[in-house]
């Protein structure tokens, strides 16, 4: 399953009007029975799981990198990087490709994101984001931005809202990138995928 599906917003002639559309709308997820959410504007696209190169001597959440269109881009697991038990992966098991913001170089990087499966765009409103509660999730608190209450029809349910940077800088996301970028020959990637 290699389908791909670009969500990443573009700024052409409609001039800043498209960003402000896509401000307040969040990409959401399911791990296990929790629904999270991350900015839309972050978001590259979402992909299949395709072959991925493990990295050697690196935390049992980053699973390795993928060849994406000749560029190598590491990939973690988001469940395991919770403490969440491991499933076995599924046709709705996919990688969601990001931006992320280093928070201590401030360098713009992209990673995957395994995550259980994608479920919908949300326009979710900064009125409708309440602070995160410091229990109750298999996120830290840290890295949730908010709580953000969607209408679904008699019901109002509850996204968490990840603060992706602060998520993968708990991963070291440079030092995972430079790792992504050192083994893994870019022009013969399938060369290593049997490593």
């Amino acid at each position: 399953m290699t389908n791909t599906s670009n969500t990443h917003a573009r700024t052409g002639a409609t001039g800043p009007s498209r960003a402000d559309t896509n401000e307040d709308k969040f990409l959401t997820f399911r791990l296990g029975r929790e629904e999270y959410g991350v900015e839309i504007l972050r978001v590259r696209e979402i992909i299949g799981l395709i072959d991925i190169t493990p990295l050697p001597r690196t935390p049992d959440y980053v699973k390795g990198v993928i060849n994406l269109r000749g560029k190598i881009i590491p990939v973690i697991e988001l469940r395991t990087k919770f403490g969440l038990p491991p499933v076995a992966y599924t046709e709705a098991t996919c990688v969601i490709v990001m931006d992320v913001e280093d928070l201590e170089s401030a360098e713009q990087l992209q990673m995957g994101v395994i995550v259980d499966t994608v479920s919908e765009v949300m326009d979710i409103r900064e009125d409708l984001i309440e602070p995160a509660p410091r229990f109750g999730s298999a996120a830290s608190a840290e890295s949730i931005m908010g709580m953000g209450k969607v209408e679904t029809g008699d019901t109002t349910k509850v996204v968490i809202l990840l603060n992706i940077d602060r998520v993968l800088s708990g991963a070291d996301s440079k030092s995972i990138q430079a790792d992504a970028d050192t083994p893994v020959p870019s022009q013969n990637p399938e060369s290593r995928s049997a490593a």
